[in-house]
């Protein structure tokens, strides 16, 4: 399943940029970039920087969460969708891609420029969204599915608690949070999941169980996917590599028990003529299954394998 965006969100922001020039995007781009790395919020951010240099890299990784979800709850069918802090609408153009079934989506966010741009971006590409300006603690709704992307950035552990529970008050299915794949979004993320198992949610992903994590301090759980940069993109970066790696650490809990794969690929598996050696989180810990060379069919098979990928009960190998 593709992350990129559609044709058609990618010629509307393109429309949107080309009536909102700026002066100096690179620069903006620049200012962006940091303040991201510096885990501060995106508030004051100039919004073309924002369409150009961080909505592709946003919308990929969500992309990819959410595809996931779908691929583990196969039955899973939203019909509505509350999109949390949700900027321009990121999460939910990339849920209308996976989920065609979703016919409501209520997009809240509270910064009044980001509200805006999410009403101009769909009012192209997803008319049916209503806007809404608020803060997630005043929404008292209910939704399939509930998305929060990168919006825990700023708030502490104990702020990240209480959030996570207002969302799960709010979903009737399935709640995702994503968060930037740094050690901080991870500590965020597994703060989430603890309260939510805690108040009796199941596991959607990406673990495999409801047991304490078992990431080692010092280490932090996340994946990575790769997305194409474009020509925009390029120019406004000052780059010369025409793609790049978006890192995001994320959980999904469901309202209804789901069968889970036995384990996940939690790092970039490790190839060579001897086998192939993966790096592994299930109920069992973290473990360091090998697929050795010799088990040709099962070593061709290991080496098609990614980070981030399930596997299944007759996937594993012996550690």
């Amino acid at each position: 399943m593709s992350s990129e965006m559609s044709e058609a969100l990618k010629a509307t922001i393109a429309q949107w940029l080309a009536h909102n020039p700026s002066a100096d995007r690179r620069e903006a781009s620049a200012k962006l970039s940091k303040a991201y790395a510096a885990g501060e919020t995106s508030g004051h951010v100039d919004l073309g920087a924002y369409l150009t240099v961080r909505m592709p890299a946003t919308y990929a990784a969500i992309s990819k969460v959410l595809g996931q979800v779908a691929s583990v709850a196969a039955g899973f069918q939203p019909s509505s969708m509350l999109d949390m802090g949700a900027g321009p609408g990121t999460a939910s153009f990339a849920a209308v891609e996976i989920w065609p079934s979703v016919a409501r989506f209520d997009v809240i966010e509270h910064d009044h420029r980001f509200a805006a741009l999410a009403q101009s971006l769909c009012a192209d590409v997803l008319p049916q969204a209503k806007i809404s300006k608020a803060r997630m603690q005043d929404v008292n709704g209910s939704a399939d599915l509930v998305v929060a992307g990168y919006v825990f950035a700023e708030m502490g552990l104990a702020e990240v608690k209480q959030s996570a529970m207002w969302l799960w008050q709010n979903s009737a299915g399935i709640l995702v949070i994503v968060e930037p794949g740094t050690p901080q979004g991870f500590a965020r993320v597994k703060t989430a999941r603890e309260a939510l198992l805690k108040a009796g949610a199941h596991v959607a992903g990406p673990c495999t169980h409801a047991s304490t994590c078992p990431i080692a301090k010092g280490d932090w759980c996340h994946f990575k996917t790769r997305l194409a940069r474009t020509r925009e993109h390029l120019h406004s970066k000052g780059a010369n590599v025409p793609f790049e790696d978006e890192s995001f650490s994320w959980v999904a809990v469901s309202r209804e028990k789901i069968a889970l794969p036995q384990a996940r690929i939690i790092a970039p598996p490790q190839a060579s003529k001897v086998g192939v050696t993966l790096k592994t989180c299930s109920i069992a810990g973290i473990t360091n299954p090998a697929i050795a060379s010799r088990d040709r069919p099962a070593y061709k098979k290991a080496k098609k394998l990614a980070w981030g990928d399930a596997l299944m009960e007759n996937e594993n190998a012996q550690s």
